[in-house]
């Protein structure tokens, strides 16, 4: 059964292209055609006097198939800014029916597609629109998987993306919490969070190196199997 769904994040640098690269590994180890897709990426990694966009070149090197770049991600920008911002310094707009139509397409194309969303829910793609990530993540009716910080912050951060979640009637699968250092504050942080939603929830450890991705083993039954049946 094809299943596709977002990941997105309380806010900017909270993991969410790690917790998207996770997802895409556990569904290709289990023989899943499975694709990450970014629609809107800013800022520009410099290797080798080339160009990648470092998302994009993160799913590729820890994804088990081969991404085609067309189907990864449809805008990309320089400036390691707000989509909007980051569009208007190139003369660009993000037109929501790009998206929505290559969405479509990847949704015949493969058997899991996990979106990945930019920095926070209320993002702008559009000031000129008034036009947000949320909102855009609405109209593909996709669910939600929210990656989520461990430390001090985070309660806030989460519940307030949670509550703008069920305002906009978007299905939540539940809670990734990356970066876990072990701190008894991180534990309560998690626990409270937990309590007052009612979600399920996995737990990221901080990585001393992101290539240590690929021996991560979080397999949460309950977990996964909600992505399949909400």
């Amino acid at each position: 059964m094809a299943q596709h769904f977002w990941i997105a994040g309380t806010d900017t640098n909270v993991g969410k292209t790690l917790v998207t690269s996770y997802f895409m590994q556990y569904f290709q180890s289990k023989g899943f055609h499975t694709i990450p897709y970014k629609p809107v990426q800013t800022g520009v990694v410099f290797q080798n006097a080339t160009e990648p966009y470092s998302d994009s070149e993160f799913y590729k090197l820890y994804s088990k198939e081969t991404l085609l770049n067309e189907h990864i991600n449809s805008y990309s920008f320089k400036e390691p800014a707000s989509p909007h911002y980051a569009a208007k310094l190139e003369g660009k707009e993000i037109e929501e029916k790009h998206i929505l139509k290559h969405i479509h397409f990847l949704k015949n194309a493969y058997d899991y597609v996990i979106c990945e969303g930019a920095g926070g829910l209320y993002v702008p793609l559009s000031v000129q629109r008034n036009y947000h990530l949320l909102d855009l993540i609405h109209h593909t009716g996709l669910p939600v998987v929210l990656t989520a910080g461990t430390k001090v912050g985070t309660i806030n951060h989460t519940l307030l993306s949670i509550n703008a979640l069920k305002a906009n009637h978007i299905p939540i699968i539940g809670i990734v919490f990356n970066g876990y250092e072990g701190t008894e504050v991180e534990k309560d942080n998690m626990s409270t969070i937990s309590r007052i939603t009612d979600l399920p929830s996995i737990v990221i450890p901080k990585l001393n190196n992101l290539s240590d991705l690929k021996y991560i083993n979080l397999e949460n039954k309950d977990f996964m199997e909600r992505i399949a049946t909400i």
